[in-house]
């Protein structure tokens, strides 16, 4: 009796753990996305945005049986995302993983899906520390070991010596604070000023004022485009014309909407700019308008290219769609040609992506030399 129990689990935890998809007629993506609380906006562009990279690989009929996308809202709450994570991980249709949004709740879901064998791959966890968790944990999107070096060199070829750097209190600010300053310092560079503020705060004047005393040549940022513009605003309206840069986190045209004039000029690097002549952003952007009403920011973008990437490992691992084999596809993912940029993964799985630097001008986004 305890060896036909044994076989009995055995088996229950095979049909778990590695679900074909010759015994299913759909197969399907688990993605974990805030749709509700202080981030929905973020959650709502990504579901906009897999949403018609799903239309379009299911009518492409790369795959004799449809994909389909569960969403789960996990409101950018750690906790809500591991009973998120165990809910997907008991779910045998779901072969893989999208999200979370923040590295805190991507982070905190990872020891859930590294536990049971399940790939997960963020559009957006920055953290350093996030592909680490195990081997499978990916993400598409630069981190700040790549974004703070990159831009730390800039500032140094534009002439700034002293610099003033504040980000979100987050793992993701910490990081870029880390990332920029190592590099800036190794560069001759001083930190003159640095302090994290909570996410949403109304009222940076008293940050301001910090910053205009400690005499910087440039303001360093670790902020959403929420944060981004009230700060924009009011070092305007404290006359402060200090130089801010910034992450492409900042990246939304939202962050114009908000901001107004006081946004023009602030300096960041992207991996997206949905102005690009390449006809799959082109495509991406002219759809993504038409169904929403509003151009693209980084984050859709870079939710639409995850979606792609999760799917090409889907067909790669067909008929027999198994968990390790999609982890495994997505690993040998070489020069997916995404609208932010060719994606590889490199032995870490983490991504080779080119950055570009951009300027706030006359109300738009530009590429610059």
């Amino acid at each position: 009796m305890m060896k036909l129990k044994t076989a009995i689990a055995a088996g229950v935890l095979a049909a778990l753990g590695a679900t074909g998809a010759s015994a299913q007629d759909k197969i399907c993506i688990g993605y974990q996305l805030p749709l509700t609380g202080d981030t929905a906006q973020y959650g709502q562009g990504f579901r906009n945005a897999a949403e018609i990279q799903l239309e379009k690989f299911n009518a492409s009929g790369k795959l004799p049986v449809p994909v389909e996308i569960i969403y789960e809202d996990s409101r950018s709450d750690a906790k809500e995302g591991v009973t998120i994570a165990r809910k997907f991980v008991d779910n045998p249709c779901i072969v893989g993983v999208l999200g979370d949004f923040t590295s805190t709740v991507s982070m905190a879901a990872a020891q859930v899906y590294s536990r049971a064998g399940m790939p997960q791959l963020s559009q957006t966890a920055s953290h350093p520390d996030y592909t680490k968790i195990s081997e499978w944990q990916f993400r598409n999107i630069t981190t700040q070991n790549q974004e703070g070096p990159y831009n730390a060199d800039w500032m140094t070829e534009l002439g700034i010596k002293k610099v003033a750097v504040i980000a979100e209190q987050t793992d993701w600010g910490q990081s870029v604070v880390a990332g920029f300053t190592k590099q800036f310092e190794a560069d001759g560079g001083e930190v003159v000023f640095s302090e994290y503020f909570n996410r949403g705060l109304k009222d940076f004047r008293s940050v301001i004022t910090k910053i205009q005393r400690s005499e910087p040549d440039a303001v360093y940022t670790g902020y959403f485009y929420e944060d981004g513009a009230n700060f924009l605003r009011q070092m305007k309206q404290l006359g402060v014309e200090i130089p801010v840069f910034s992450t492409s986190a900042a990246y939304n045209p939202a962050l114009i909407n908000l901001g107004g004039d006081a946004v023009n000029g602030m300096k960041l690097t992207v991996t997206f700019l949905p102005t690009s002549d390449a006809e799959n952003v082109k495509e991406f952007v002219s759809e993504y308008e038409s169904r929403y009403g509003e151009a693209p920011g980084q984050f859709p973008a870079q939710a639409f290219d995850a979606v792609g990437i999760m799917l090409d490992a889907i067909v790669a691992s067909y008929p027999d769609v198994t968990r390790e084999k999609v982890r495994d596809a997505l690993a040998a993912t070489k020069d997916y040609p995404g609208v932010t940029g060719v994606t590889t993964f490199d032995e870490n799985r983490e991504p080779a992506k080119e950055l570009t630097k951009a300027e706030v001008i006359d109300g738009a986004f530009v590429g610059i030399e």
